[in-house]
């Protein structure tokens, strides 16, 4: 009965192995050559400033992006397992599935009309 975990076991077992091998290895393999610029944080290539204790201000415009993420991110969530059981689920799954697309698509075109998905 547990045989059939012997593939997942074995496939968890060769990630292990890799990891612990990769972490050995790399400070024998890798560079040596250290300098100002490979030594400071990399911001996105926003070079880093000082900011006060109470850090600085993010415009709105980076959170609707992460919100905007989120809800597309979430529709395709969705549409994994409608894809699996599509056969299952006939006429009544495809229509579900079409208001659900024509619902987030209904979004996406009113996000695209205000500007949430320009860069200023």
């Amino acid at each position: 009965m547990l045989s059939t975990y012997v593939p997942i076991v074995g496939l968890f077992a060769l990630a292990a192995a890799f990891a612990l091998f990769s972490v050995a290895v790399a400070p024998f393999v890798g560079p040596r050559r250290y300098n100002r610029a490979k030594l400071d944080a990399y911001e996105c290539g926003i070079e880093p400033v000082d900011q006060p204790l109470t850090g600085g201000r993010f415009p709105v415009k980076y959170y609707l992006t992460a919100m905007l993420f989120i809800v597309f991110d979430i529709e395709i969530v969705f549409l994994y397992p409608w894809a699996v059981a599509n056969d299952a689920l006939g006429v009544w799954g495809l229509v579900a599935m079409v208001v659900f697309i024509g619902t987030v698509f209904l979004a996406f075109a009113y996000e695209w009309r205000r500007g949430g998905l320009e860069w200023d």
